[in-house]
């Protein structure tokens, strides 16, 4: 059993109220944005519900919102802790016992991998419990009977009205912008057969679709052929990739039986991949901002303002954020291998964050 020494328990105590008084903050801040977009929501959609109802699906959907941003509390956190040990002369103290720099991080980085466990189990499986009712309520305001679509064993199912059709469309792949093996049935106002439209891909754009090798037929019509033919539609790319994408109301063993089936199915697992992926690397990525923070932080008495050094850490950490973002991007777009798109970004700033350690050590 491990047995933490007096300074380890002083700062892994003081670290954690700094994370719960953070995520706090970001909480209230999440839930106050998150209320006002669901009663625009309601007052756009033109349904009369009570104030209850946007008061709900806020409580539902912030958790989610917050699992996104515990790396730029963890760093926020940091910060703090060492403006309150230098604020309270503790570091002073600390070093008057023979406690180093070092030691001090190698404290809050095993600390940062044990919340960060914690959170991408724990609080994940929580806050995708809670992402997936808030899902089902709001698909009760957002779906209606013109606008329908499933995927299952048979491939993407999608039932649409576009001037005055009925089209019943079935697709047996789906892979990034591109639908394969389209079959399209046109029904009229009586639902009657008009025609039927089979494609060998399309490529999916904001309301109009661009069919392959298409052949259409019909009652008493003669068969057309087509090398493409664009085709109407409500369903464009964001639209279909929420289909696949929900991905925050999924467990990780949700997630991982998903990936399973998609692959069965055909379907690109990318998306999957790379969400799973980023929950493995959690506890290294909020380890990684917490020994950032305590870098940045280490020189703050070398500044004339602590302000100064923390409003620099949170820039530090957007654009670390958007780095991660844009490789993730790269990585279901198929310009990276997914592993490679997930940890490069990890490994580079640990190799930073080595460089600055050391330095730090020798102060």
């Amino acid at each position: 059993m491990m047995i933490l020494k007096l300074h380890e328990r002083y700062i892994l105590k003081n670290f954690l109220y700094n994370i719960l008084i953070v995520t706090g903050v970001f909480l209230v801040l999440i839930f106050i944005l998150n209320i006002l977009e669901e009663i625009k929501f309601f007052e756009s959609s033109e349904t009369e519900v009570k104030f209850g109802l946007p008061l709900l699906l806020t409580f539902l959907n912030s958790p989610s919102i917050v699992f996104d941003t515990f790396p730029f509390i963890f760093l926020i956190a940091t910060q703090l802790l060492f403006v309150n040990l230098y604020d309270k002369k503790e570091m002073i103290i600390f070093k008057s016992y023979g406690i180093n720099n070092l030691s001090i991080i190698k404290t809050l980085l095993i600390s940062a991998i044990f919340f960060g466990i914690f959170i991408s189990t724990i609080f994940y499986t929580a806050s995708s419990s809670l992402k997936n009712i808030y899902l089902g309520f709001k698909n009760k305001y957002t779906n209606d009977n013109k606008y329908l679509a499933i995927v299952n064993e048979n491939g993407l199912w999608i039932k649409d009205s576009v001037n005055d059709l009925t089209n019943i469309i079935n697709a047996q792949t789906y892979s990034n912008l591109n639908l394969k093996g389209i079959s399209i049935t046109s029904l009229d106002d009586q639902f009657e057969l008009i025609h039927t439209i089979s494609a060998e891909k399309a490529s999916i754009g904001n309301e109009v679709w661009l069919l392959k090798n298409v052949k259409k037929f019909g009652p008493n019509k003669k068969n057309e052929y087509f090398d493409e033919l664009s085709f109407k539609t409500n369903f464009d790319f964001e639209r279909i990739s929420n289909l696949f994408s929900n991905l925050a109301a999924f467990n990780i063993y949700e997630l991982r039986n998903l990936f399973k089936d998609y692959k069965s199915f055909g379907y690109s697992t990318l998306e999957i991949e790379s969400h799973l992926n980023r929950l493995y690397s959690l506890p290294i990525y909020l380890a990684i901002m917490t020994v950032l923070g305590s870098i940045i932080m280490f020189n703050v008495k070398f500044n004339k303002s602590k302000i100064f050094s923390i409003i620099s850490g949170t820039l530090i950490s957007v654009l670390i954020y958007y780095i991660n973002y844009f490789s993730n991007i790269m990585g279901t777009n198929e310009k990276l291998p997914i592993m490679a798109a997930t940890w490069f970004p990890y490994i580079l700033l640990t190799l930073i964050c080595l460089t600055g350690v050391v330095k730090i050590n020798e102060k």
